[in-house]
């Protein structure tokens, strides 16, 4: 399971890069207009996937935030600098599973859950939670692309060998 929440936090990297690739493209105008998804835009979608990864991370790392790491987080208008915020978050990421063990996944840390109180979850739970989230968000992210002038990217091509000849040049210069 270490071994696959590894890769998966790869996959995000890999994944969100080549989304971002694409949305770095898009027209003026088209980033932050307005779209039938769960939430309304391009922008605030991407910014919803940064906002939560943060709150959980901070969930993960006992940063004490709580609640108030969702709460406090400024969206970004530019999609340049949402891409950094992005990979930044998702080169720690990458760095917090690399530094778990097989036991870690099994440890609990409290999440801030407001009004419902602070609840323990595991961190393997807490990690395969957030790549759903994230792999949910970037399918609507890719869907509202198909609305624009920018084609929707490949995102399913990370975890078989088989698949490396598509991505090779990436994963590379990702140095994943």
């Amino acid at each position: 399971m270490l071994e696959h929440l590894r890769r998966m936090a790869r996959n995000n990297l890999w994944s969100n890069d080549r989304l971002y690739c694409a949305v770095l493209t898009l027209k003026p105008g088209e980033f932050e207009a307005v779209r039938t998804s769960f939430f309304p835009s391009i922008r605030e979608t991407l910014n919803h996937i940064l906002a939560v990864d943060r709150l959980y991370l901070d969930f993960l790392t006992d940063g004490g935030l709580g609640a108030s790491a969702y709460d406090t987080f400024l969206p970004f208008d530019d999609v340049a600098s949402l891409a950094a915020a992005q990979a930044d978050f998702d080169r720690r990421l990458i760095a917090f599973c690399d530094r778990l063990s097989e036991a870690d996944l099994d440890r609990r840390v409290v999440t801030d859950r407001r009004e419902d109180g602070m609840i323990p979850e595991k961190i393997g739970d807490i990690l395969a939670h957030v790549f759903l989230h994230d792999i949910h968000h970037r399918g609507q992210v890719h869907a509202m692309l198909a609305g624009t002038s920018v084609a929707p990217p490949q995102l399913d091509e990370f975890l078989l060998d088989y698949d490396l000849k598509l991505r090779k040049d990436e994963v590379e210069r990702l140095g994943l």
